[in-house]
């Protein structure tokens, strides 16, 4: 993902110190059931959507524009299925960072999926049985969404 200039700001003065920072995951679903992917331009992994919300700018409307931002695809917000603190990460150029992640289930409106921006190598929508290698973090949030229960959160 692109660092927000925002970070950048921050990170002029913090160095590479500890940023905790907000990230918003859309996991999108179409009409058929299939779920939304995209192939990582920095890892060439498959993952679900996110970002990072703008200062101000609410995690619905951020899901919706980062699905959009990366794959062309039209979506509407429906849900907050997740939240978690996420492991630390140290980036190859030394910044850490923690993120406090707020999971979304969206719903596919319009739009063809197709590579939007440069953070993905590939976008296409998945059967819910025919998913590429994920990491379990994106495993766990698409199961979520699929739940019809409350909100997860780690009790801990």
């Amino acid at each position: 993902m692109a660092t927000p200039d925002f970070i950048r700001t921050l990170r002029a003065d913090a160095g590479h110190q500890l940023l905790w920072l907000p990230g918003v995951t859309a996991i999108v679903f179409d009409d058929a059931g299939r779920v939304l992917l995209g192939r990582r331009a920095d890892n060439g992994k498959w993952s679900v959507i996110g970002g990072i919300p703008d200062p101000g700018e609410q995690p619905a409307a951020c899901a919706v524009r980062e699905v959009f931002e990366e794959t062309a695809v039209r979506c509407v917000a429906e849900r907050v299925v997740l939240v978690e603190a996420l492991e630390q990460v140290t980036y190859p150029n030394a910044d850490v960072c923690q993120f406090m992640d707020i999971t979304i289930r969206c719903r596919a409106v319009g739009g063809e999926p197709r590579v939007n921006d440069d953070e993905s190598l590939e976008v296409a929508w998945f059967p819910l049985d025919g998913l590429p290698d994920l990491h379990e973090t994106g495993l766990f949030r698409i199961k979520q969404a699929m739940a019809e229960g409350p909100t997860w959160f780690d009790r801990g």
